[in-house]
C-alpha cells in the first residue's frame, strides 16, 4: 500500500452513494456546498442493486403474471406459466446499471466530487480512503454517515446458499422455487411470499409474531387473501434448525411447547439488521452507539462527535429509504444554514404485496387509546367502478377520524393503487385535514381514487356505492 503524503482538505465529505448518501450529496451542493461522495462499490447502494429496484421488480412482473388471467376475460391469448427468471435478472441487470450511471451524471452535474474506495476514520477530523494500492488522506470540517444496513441470518442457522436467502439474495433467483418457505415478522417476508406465490411458487409463511402489525382490518384482510390464494399461514413460530437433505430443507419449527417439521424446497428469512459500520473505525474515535449497535443521533441528526452526523439504516429503525432520503436532504439544508427538520409522524408504511399495502397515522385501536369518540368506515374496492375494469377487486380503504373535530386521524389502504394513493394520505394527515377537506375536491371518475372519497363519505352513511345501513326508524341521515 502506498500512503499519500498530503492530506487533503475538504468541506464536507459523505460516506456512503446510497439513496441518502447521494441525495443529501445533491442537496448540499445545490445550496452551495462543496462535496466529496465516498462509495466503495456501486452508486445507488444496496438500496438500488440488492435491495429497493430488485424486489420491487420482482413484485411488478409477480402482478403482471396474476393479471394475465383476467386479461383472457378480454380476449388475449392464455400464456402458459414460466419457471425461468433469467429474464427478470437480464432487465433487472439492465436498469440497475441505468439508474447508476443515472446518478453519476446527477453527482457530475452537481460538480460533487466522487471518490471509490473504503473510507475509515483516522480521527475526528481525518478519514483515510484505500482503493486497491492507493490511500488517501483528506481532513474535513464536516462529515455525514449513510452506509446503511446489512441482513444477517440468524443465530445457529447456517446459509446453504443455494437454498436458503436473504432479503439481498433471493432477488438473484433465475428459477421459480417449487416450495418456498418464508420465515419473518416484516413487510418484506410478505412481498416476498406474494411475489414468489403470483410467480407458480407454492408458499408456506413461518410468522414469528403472534400476529400482523398493521391496523386490524388490513390483518384481517390478509389472512383471508391468503386463504383465497392457498398460502399456508403459521404464527408465532420459532425456527430452531434448517437441514438440507438431496433437493429439500427440513425445518425444525416450534410453536409454543411444540416442535414439529416442514419440508420445503427452498427458504428465505428476514433474519436480523446490523449497521454497515464495520470497516469505519467508529470506535477509534469515541462515537457513541446504541445498544443494538446502530450510531446514536440527536433530532438534529448529530452524532456525539459535533461535526460528524449520521442518516438511514446506520441510525436504526425504521429501515425505509424514504426515511433515508428525508434525513439527507434535511441535514444538507442544515449545514447550508436552514432551519430544516425531520418529523417521521406520518412516516407510510408501505409493501409491495400482491395487492398492494399502505398505512398512514394511527390505527383503530391506537385512535381508541388516544380519542374519547372516534368513527371509522371501509369502502370495499370490489364497489368501485374502475376496479371491476382492472379486476382488481381484492381490498378496501378504510378511514379513521376523530368524532369531535372530524379531524382525520389514520389512513388504511389494501389493494391496487395503495401506494400512489399513499402520498395523498400522508399530506391529509399533514395538514390536519378534515373530513370536509376530503368531500370537497373533484375527483377523477372512473378511477380508484374515487375509493378514498367514499371513505371519508361513509363515516357519516353518505357513500353513494355502499348500501346503508339505516337506523331502526329507517330515518334518513342529517347533514350538519
Amino acid at each position: 500500500m502506498v500512503v499519500g503524503e498530503i492530506c487533503q482538505e475538504r468541506d464536507l465529505i459523505i460516506i456512503g452513494g446510497g439513496p441518502g448518501g447521494y441525495t443529501a450529496a445533491i442537496r448540499a451542493a445545490q445550496l452551495g456546498i462543496n462535496v466529496t461522495l465516498i462509495e466503495k462499490d456501486k452508486m445507488g447502494g444496496n438500496c438500488l442493486n440488492k435491495a429497493c429496484i430488485p424486489s420491487k421488480l420482482y413484485a411488478y412482473t409477480g402482478k403482471k403474471k396474476v393479471e394475465m388471467r383476467h386479461l383472457e376475460n378480454l380476449g388475449f391469448p392464455k400464456i402458459d406459466n414460466f419457471s425461468d427468471l433469467t429474464p427478470i435478472l437480464n432487465y433487472k441487470e439492465k436498469i440497475t446499471k441505468t439508474l447508476q450511471r443515472g446518478i453519476q451524471s446527477l453527482c457530475k452535474g452537481n460538480q460533487i466530487e466522487v471518490i471509490t474506495g473504503k473510507a475509515t476514520f483516522l480521527s475526528k477530523n481525518r478519514i483515510g480512503v484505500e482503493n486497491g494500492h492507493q490511500f488517501e488522506i483528506f481532513e474535513f470540517k464536516q462529515a455525514i454517515i449513510a452506509t446503511g444496513s446489512i441482513p444477517k441470518m440468524q443465530k445457529g442457522i447456517a446459509n446453504t446458499q443455494n437454498r436458503m436467502f436473504l432479503s439481498h439474495e433471493i432477488f438473484n433467483l433465475n428459477e421459480v422455487p417449487e416450495h418456498l418457505i418464508v420465515y419473518g415478522n416484516d413487510y418484506i417476508a410478505l412481498e416476498v411470499a406474494t411475489t414468489f406465490h403470483a410467480l407458480g411458487a407454492k408458499i408456506t409463511i413461518l410468522w414469528e409474531n403472534s400476529e400482523l402489525p398493521f391496523d386490524r382490518s388490513i390483518n384481517k384482510e390478509f389472512l383471508r387473501i391468503f386463504k383465497k390464494k392457498k398460502i399456508q399461514w403459521i404464527n408465532s413460530v420459532s425456527l430452531q434448525t434448517v437441514e438440507e437433505k438431496d433437493d429439500r430443507l427440513i425445518l425444525t419449527i416450534s410453536i409454543g411447547s411444540e416442535v414439529s417439521e416442514i419440508t420445503g424446497t427452498h427458504l428465505f428469512i428476514s433474519g436480523t439488521r446490523l449497521p454497515n459500520i464495520k470497516e469505519l473505525g467508529l470506535e477509534r474515535i469515541g462515537m457513541e452507539f446504541l445498544k443494538e449497535g446502530f450510531i446514536k443521533i440527536n433530532k438534529n441528526l448529530e452524532t456525539s462527535i459535533p461535526n460528524i452526523y449520521a442518516i438511514g439504516d446506520v441510525t436504526g429503525t425504521p429501515f425505509l429509504a424514504v426515511k433515508a432520503i428525508k434525513q439527507g436532504k434535511v441535514i444538507a439544508e442544515r449545514l447550508a444554514g436552514c432551519n430544516s427538520e425531520v418529523d417521521l409522524t406520518f412516516l407510510p408504511e408501505i409493501a409491495h404485496t400482491i395487492p398492494p399495502m399502505a398505512s398512514v397515522g394511527l390505527s383503530e385501536d391506537d385512535a381508541k387509546r388516544a380519542y374519547k369518540d372516534i368513527r371509522t368506515n371501509q369502502f370495499s374496492l370490489a364497489s368501485n367502478g374502475y376496479s371491476m375494469i382492472t379486476g382488481e377487486k381484492d381490498g378496501f380503504i378504510k378511514i379513521i377520524s376523530d368524532a369531535q373535530k372530524d379531524i382525520i386521524l389514520g389512513i388504511h389502504m389494501i389493494g391496487d393503487g395503495a401506494v400512489e394513493l399513499s402520498s395523498t394520505f400522508v399530506q391529509l394527515l399533514e395538514m390536519a385535514a378534515k373530513e370536509e377537506d376530503v368531500k370537497f375536491p373533484l375527483y377523477a371518475h372512473p378511477s380508484m381514487n374515487e375509493g378514498l372519497l367514499e371513505a371519508v363519505e361513509g363515516l357519516v352513511g353518505l357513500s353513494i356505492h355502499t348500501i346503508p345501513k339505516r337506523n331502526k326508524k329507517n330515518e334518513p341521515i342529517q347533514l350538519s
